[in-house]
């Protein structure tokens, strides 16, 4: 290879000088300013190189190829890696394995096995855990939420908590837009023998609480909540101020961590301090429940099952370490096009929640009940 040095008042007159010596076949391989001049350090395949002058700095060489991209390798922590695949936030992520005990290293009467580490780990760095008050602490109580996260069958279940605590709750119902809410809650008076009353507006709710009998728990279910609604957010602070009610988000489980975390923040101003995640037992998801409580709501309760007799589960964080570390198993293959074929067995049957729902309730009872009442406007 023959190596030249280029030396010119400007860069046109240095590659002038360059095509004329060594043709338009000629490399460049560096290019520098030494005062007010322009070096040009080139190449040719052919000759011999001449010899460089000296004090002259030594040619560059030309860059290699950049190294190809690398696929990014999962952590090699599996507790990290059951965490990403939960959907935690990653600034959740690092601050759990900050502070679980390393892999292998035992506690006191148990080797710190993935659940037992992601336990102590939620305990000491992760969101808070609170129980729901007992009715007779809880006078009245407001579920809000996004639509469909399950508030009304919360509200059927917190109904039935209370009865079986041998109180006799005021169920109302503010969602007047929603067609089935009221049938849905209407379950209440066939299973649980309760008076159920509508009430779109706080003006019509403050005529349902004169008639509340002293003592009686509320339990008041709401319209759908839109977070980036300002609307949504003043209808829903008047109806906590009309009942004077403490807001409590219901959040379902596998919802995405980051509108979680929005519909979060949109009910802080109203009160909200505790959180009910529902549909724990059919998801596995749960980043976007954990980065809701993170944001300021303290996790207060397990919706488990669709039936009302089943509950609220209370939450630990041992059994919160188990759901966030059992995978969901495979999904079988399609069946080929035909008749319907006997569903195939799973290779791992789904493990059941960690979460346990209380007692069921007693047989309904068969006494003739009294009508849901609608408040005139």
């Amino acid at each position: 290879m023959r190596l030249r040095l280029f030396r010119a008042p400007s860069m046109a007159e240095a590659m002038r000088q360059l095509r004329d010596a060594l043709g338009p076949d000629a490399v460049i391989l560096s290019t520098a300013r030494r005062g007010r001049e322009i070096e040009i350090t080139a190449a040719t395949a052919s000759g011999e190189a001449p010899a460089v002058p000296l004090g002259a700095p030594p040619p560059a060489l030309v860059p290699a190829p950049p190294a190809p991209a690398q696929r990014p390798q999962p952590p090699a922590d599996p507790l990290a890696r059951a965490l990403a695949r939960a959907g935690l936030p990653p600034s959740m992520i690092a601050r759990l394995l900050a502070a679980a005990p390393p892999a292998g290293l035992a506690v006191p009467g148990r080797p710190a096995d993935p659940s037992r580490r992601l336990a102590l780990a939620l305990a000491a760095a992760g969101p808070a855990l609170a129980a729901l008050p007992a009715a007779e602490e809880a006078p009245a109580m407001m579920l809000v939420g996004p639509a469909g996260a399950g508030k009304t069958l919360s509200t059927a279940k917190l109904a039935a908590r209370a009865v079986i605590a041998g109180h006799r709750p005021l169920v109302v119902t503010a969602d007047g837009a929603r067609a089935g809410a009221a049938e849905q809650l209407a379950a209440l008076r066939r299973v649980l023998g309760l008076d159920l009353v509508i009430a779109a507006e706080p003006s019509m709710l403050l005529r349902a609480l004169a008639h509340r009998p002293p003592g009686a728990p509320l339990l008041l279910d709401t319209p759908a909540l839109n977070p980036f609604s300002a609307a949504d957010g003043e209808h829903l602070a008047a109806l906590a101020a009309a009942a004077a009610a403490e807001p409590v988000l219901v959040l379902p489980a596998g919802i995405d961590a980051a509108e979680a975390s929005d519909i979060a923040q949109s009910v802080l101003h109203l009160g909200a301090r505790k959180l009910i995640a529902t549909r724990l037992d059919a998801a596995r998801r749960l980043g976007g429940v954990l980065a809701a409580a993170e944001a300021g709501l303290a996790l207060a309760a397990a919706g488990v099952g669709e039936q009302v007799a089943e509950g609220l589960a209370a939450v630990d964080h041992a059994a919160l370490a188990d759901a966030l570390l059992h995978p969901l198993p495979d999904r079988a293959p399609a069946p080929p096009p035909g008749p319907p074929p006997n569903p195939p067995a799973l290779a791992e049957p789904l493990a059941p929640s960690a979460f346990v729902p209380p007692s069921r309730l007693p047989p309904p009872q068969r006494a003739p009940l009294p009508a849901s009442r609608s408040l005139p406007a």
